[in-house]
């Protein structure tokens, strides 16, 4: 199923949008899933795609937020504090691993990937018994074994990625869970409309003050709001002081949201919306 930007904003075909990785890569799967027509450009770190859609150097990204088994992507939490544009979309991808190598005989001791897939497979790892070695992405991992030509290594990701480099997959689907699902956001400067099944998410700062946290949530269930997430991270700047990430059904425009979120944003030290995007479908 595709997930057409211009169902509630402008026509993006042609566009150009990032995602990190190497062609093949998982994020690329969810953009184009997102962005059937557009401009996809790979970037080697999240970094490099937020100081792109800071110099609008690119029109969109795609990045991934957080995995069903091993949970949130801290890097992009924070970054989401800094920039300016606005989370627009969301999108959710079926996570199949596959263990892909050159064609050889040689017997395989070493697996590369990105640290997260590693983990989804780790008892498939345990139980091969092999060395696992942590790579910045999971298509980069096939790309660098087919460059150094490593003979007793294999990569973990998705067919794709060994289609796009013409590998072999040796056995698929070897994720230890099957309910392997990632959860990526769009981000952009794209205006969205209320779709009536929205979901809007913030982040705030509070005092470090007993209670602070609860009055805050207080306000969201006194509106009958539903929350669907809430993530912690440090500020960095002060120790055991954290922000507050928050997802909510709902549009920012709509009243309810709106009086609800005004009224936390003065028991707040800061207050920002990430934005009001239409809720992605687990297919």
């Amino acid at each position: 199923m595709n997930y057409p930007f211009s169902i509630y904003t402008n026509n993006l075909k042609g566009k150009i949008v990032a995602f990190q990785g190497e062609h093949g890569a998982y994020s690329e799967i969810a953009a184009t899933k997102f962005f059937p027509d557009s401009n996809l450009v790979p970037m080697k770190l999240f970094q490099d795609i937020f100081d792109a859609l800071r110099t609008n150097s690119i029109d969109c990204a795609v990045v991934p937020i957080e995995n069903s088994i091993e949970g949130s992507v801290n890097e992009i939490y924070d970054l989401l504090l800094d920039t300016e544009k606005k989370i627009t979309g969301e999108i959710f991808l079926k996570i199949n691993h596959c263990l892909i190598t050159l064609p050889t005989n040689r017997t395989i001791t070493r697996v590369f990937s990105h640290p997260q897939a590693l983990a989804q497979c780790r008892n498939y790892i345990k139980k091969r018994n092999l060395d696992s070695v942590a790579a910045y992405d999971t298509a980069g991992s096939v790309r660098l074994i087919k460059e150094k030509k490593i003979l007793d290594a294999a990569a973990i990701a998705s067919k794709n990625a060994a289609a796009f480099y013409n590998m072999k997959i040796i056995d698929e689907n070897i994720e230890d869970r099957k309910n392997n699902y990632t959860r990526f956001l769009v981000l952009s400067d794209q205006e969205t409309s209320p779709t009536k099944n929205d979901r809007t998410s913030m982040i705030f700062g509070l005092k470090h003050t007993p209670g602070s946290l609860f009055s805050a949530i207080l306000e969201f269930n006194n509106s009958k709001i539903n929350l669907t997430k809430i993530e912690s991270r440090p500020t960095k700047e002060r120790p055991w002081e954290y922000n507050f990430y928050v997802d909510l059904e709902g549009h920012i425009v709509e009243d309810n949201v709106k009086k609800t979120v005004n009224k936390i944003e003065k028991k707040c030290i800061f207050l920002k919306v990430l934005g009001s995007y239409r809720r992605g479908t687990i297919n």
